[in-house]
């Protein structure tokens, strides 16, 4: 089920007055999927259905975190090399 299914199910469910049992059985979706997403609707729904183009704030500085680490690892190894080539005897 793709994403914008997922959002039009649990806004069927939650806006509408759907029951989650009916909606269900007219999206063949089990109970206790449409439950879960009519409950993360409800709480949050800014951050309801957060993908690769929605992220939750946690997940981005997580994200960003991850490439500001390789982004050092790559550095302190060409550092690592420079060093090496320098402090090579000329012979």
């Amino acid at each position: 089920m793709k994403a914008c299914t997922c959002i039009n199910a649990a806004v069927w469910v939650v806006s509408r007055g759907v029951s989650v049992a009916q909606a269900s059985r007219d999206l063949d979706v089990h109970e206790n999927v449409l439950r879960k997403w009519s409950r993360e609707l409800t709480t949050d729904p800014g951050q309801a259905f957060p993908g690769n183009g929605q992220m939750k704030p946690e997940q981005l500085k997580i994200a960003r975190l991850r490439r500001e680490v390789a982004k050092l690892k790559a550095e302190r190894d060409i550092l690592k090399k420079a060093a090496a080539y320098f402090a090579r005897e000329v012979t």
